[in-house]
């Protein structure tokens, strides 16, 4: 059995901050990092192009070596993560796993012991009630209110954080109405909108990055799963992937990493 490091994959940059969250919690791990931006943002895509895009880049990952795949991504995790697992893993690659991002974030929502939950994500994120169908698997009694929240993918992606407060401020206004008093960022690009909603939301809402949460979950998954763990070479690398590389994603991805690093364009099969 093949040996490499875990990929990430990603529609864009967003991911990029879950693996600087996940270079922190496993530091001699290596990562291959795969994000789709010649196709971002992934949120107003067809549920069909959606699962091309998705296959294509985990493919390319697992060409890579990678024994484990980590969709950063929401909106592909809500539309194409359970088709891999459930179909295309035990027909092509079945000593291989890929995991997604949204029941351990659920996990550590129902952890804080609130049951107002408050969602933002993209359209599709939203649209598809992956949430609200995981979250009634585990605790019906938990109201989850959810928002698609379009713009912040690019405003993110195009360095537009600063802008971002009034657009926040409006689209929280029908959350806080649902007076909500925990509030799950449901898109890898969304921490970096984190001290904007503490500026806006009310003391004691409890803010769920995926940057915080997942890591722990990651860590937890690989100690109860050795045959997976003993596969993850052990050099502390970090390679990373662009289908598309400008100037522009390549300033905003090293001030999201925090380290200078050189992408490397590629095309998906």
């Amino acid at each position: 059995m093949s040996k490499g490091p875990i990929g990430i994959f990603d529609s864009g940059l967003g991911g990029l901050v879950m693996t600087k969250a996940f270079r922190a919690a496993l530091p001699n791990a290596d990562f291959l990092y795969l994000g789709d931006t010649l196709h971002v943002p992934y949120g107003p895509r067809s549920a069909s192009a959606i699962l091309d895009f998705t296959t294509r880049a985990i493919e390319q990952l697992f060409e890579e070596g990678c024994p484990l795949v980590i969709i950063a991504c929401n909106t592909a995790s809500a539309n194409a993560l359970r088709r891999l697992q459930q179909d295309y893993l035990p027909h092509h690659y079945p000593d291989r796993r890929v995991l997604g991002v949204i029941v351990p974030t659920l996990e550590a929502t129902i952890q804080t012991g609130h049951t107002r939950i408050g969602l933002i994500g993209t359209s599709f994120t939203i649209h598809s009630n992956t949430y609200k169908e995981e979250l009634r698997k585990v605790n019906p009694a938990i109201e989850l209110s959810s928002l698609a929240t379009p713009l912040l993918v690019p405003l993110a992606e195009n360095d537009g954080i600063k802008y971002a407060k009034p657009v926040l401020e409006d689209y929280l206004k029908p959350l806080l109405k649902d007076r909500i008093d925990s509030l799950i960022l449901g898109c890898t690009h969304y921490p970096l909108f984190r001290s904007l909603l503490e500026e806006i939301l009310p003391a004691g809402v409890d803010i769920i990055g995926q940057d915080i949460v997942v890591p722990p979950k990651l860590i937890d998954y690989l100690e109860r799963h050795p045959e997976i763990s003993e596969r993850v070479t052990q050099s502390g690398k970090l390679r990373a992937q662009l289908t598309d590389v400008t100037a522009t994603y390549s300033k905003i991805g090293k001030q999201l990493l925090g380290e200078n690093i050189e992408f490397e364009k590629i095309s998906l099969k």
